[in-house]
């Protein structure tokens, strides 16, 4: 079980919101690289299609209206890819973004905004541009920052790389973190940008790449300039090795995404199953369970709608599932208006700004799960009981104190006359669906749904007249 995290209280109450700043907005055409593609054209993994701070300022009204509270930002460092994991300088914005005022401006506002800003740490490489690199390739064993690296022979060979990489990507080379300067330099990096900006945390990339040690540092170093700062490792797996008090407040959920698209999307888990995973994965979180970042899809990831073969109803659900259990959601960035696209890089498409191409369920859905989480205590710090599993149907109550709701999802065929057995102590006799508005009554302790219709998600609240 992990140790108790002292997370900033701030986190309960976030709803964030992913950003790839290359392909969300392009606030300032003047600081297009030359080669920038017209927007939306269709990506490959190198094309630039000009996004930048600037765009995502200018849009901070957009995430307010839909109710974001906090951004994460992947990269925005000095790098030569337009996906910015293959840092050149972690003290320069990448001048395609835009520069540190800019940065501090974005930040400045959000705060304005009530949002909170998070950036990424990509500390276990950097990028064959970054400037100790650089100057290894020049000048071989006379530089004296090649114990900055784990090389293996000289002179240094790209095609393939003989020296350690991230992945075996030759434009990526490891930091050797165990050196102290490098250590120092990296560090310097964390507690820099929040003291010259005022970011509200890090993302830690590959965190499983670099040393325990490192992240510990890291920890103490960042919490002693910014108490309040949220730290989240990504982390596809094992989660608990960063969830023992002592390097991170959170990760990214990558179990739970996995369990609501075998339910939602593949139709690989009936309600059994999935209520059996939800409740493992629960347990051995324990009360850290409510402070993870949970996902749908990310830059690593095909988009949503993708992944469930363009069924509107099995993405709504999957967002119903997200919004309403254990832990923080985040959005990235188009899924609330249906984009699509697979893995890297079709799910790094340009942001479409014409409401036109919108889908207007999923949308509506959003932002009213937005809206109930915001609304309801319950949906952020409350109890998870689950209610019932029959074949798909799942339902369960989320309760803090007066505040209820019951969530009832059905990724399956439709069913009439369902009888949902409700908690000993309940008094609720009728219930409204916030999605559909649709009253259901209460009959010897028994929630009655007439009819529950396939791939159909109810959020229930008490009704009062």
């Amino acid at each position: 079980m992990p140790e108790i995290i002292n997370t900033p209280a701030w986190v309960k109450d976030a709803v964030f919101y992913q950003i790839f700043p290359e392909r969300f907005a392009n606030g300032d055409p003047g600081n297009d690289p030359a080669w920038v593609l017209p927007w939306g054209t269709q990506p490959t993994p190198l094309t630039f299609m000009g996004g930048d701070l600037q765009g995502i300022l200018d849009h901070l009204p957009y995430l307010h209206e839909l109710g974001i509270t906090a951004i994460y930002l992947t990269p925005i460092f000095k790098a030569r890819s337009n996906h910015k994991y293959d840092t050149c300088d972690y003290f320069e914005v990448d001048p395609g973004f835009g520069d540190k005022a800019l940065l501090k401006k974005l930040v400045d506002t959000a705060h304005q905004n009530n949002m909170r800003v998070i950036l990424d740490a990509v500390f276990n490489h950097c990028g064959d541009g970054f400037w100790a690199f650089q100057d290894v390739m020049e000048k071989g064993p006379n530089s004296p920052y090649c114990d900055w690296f784990f090389l293996n022979d000289f002179p240094i060979d790209q095609n393939p790389p003989n020296y350690q990489t991230c992945g075996g990507a030759g434009f990526l080379p490891k930091l050797n973190i165990a050196n102290p300067a490098v250590r120092q330099h990296l560090l310097d990096v964390a507690v820099f940008w929040i003291k010259e900006t005022g970011i509200d945390g890090w993302r830690l990339d590959v965190p499983w790449k670099a040393p325990l040690e490192f992240w510990r540092e890291f920890r103490q170093q960042v919490k002693q300039v910014c108490p309040d700062a949220y730290i989240v490792a990504e982390a596809w797996r094992d989660g608990l090795r960063w969830l023992q008090g002592d390097t991170c407040d959170a990760v990214m959920n990558y179990p739970l995404r996995d369990y609501i698209l075998d339910y939602c999307a593949h139709d690989a888990m009936d309600a059994e199953d999935f209520d059996h995973f939800l409740t493992r994965l629960n347990q051995t979180y324990g009360a850290i369970a409510p402070n993870q970042l949970n996902l749908l899809g990310s830059h690593d990831t095909a988009r949503l709608l993708t992944l469930c073969k363009g069924d509107v109803s099995r993405t709504v659900l999957a967002f119903i599932c997200m919004f309403t259990g254990l832990g923080i959601p985040m959005i990235y960035y188009g899924d609330e208006n249906g984009m699509t696209g697979e893995n890297d890089p079709g799910c790094r498409r340009c942001m479409d700004w014409n409401p036109d191409h919108w889908n207007d369920d999923i949308r509506n859905t959003v932002k009213t799960l937005i809206q109930l989480r915001h609304a309801h205590p319950a949906l952020r710090t409350g109890d998870y009981q689950p209610l019932l599993t029959f074949n798909g149907v799942y339902a369960y109550q989320r309760s803090l104190g007066s505040d209820q709701l019951i969530i009832v999802t059905n990724p399956r065929d439709a069913r009439e006359n369902l009888r949902i057995p409700m908690p000993s102590d309940n008094t609720v006799t009728c219930w409204q669906d916030a999605l559909s508005g649709r009253l259901f009554n209460v009959q010897a302790n028994q929630l009655l749904l007439p009819q529950l219709h396939s791939k159909q998600g109810l959020i229930l609240t008490p009704f009062t007249q």
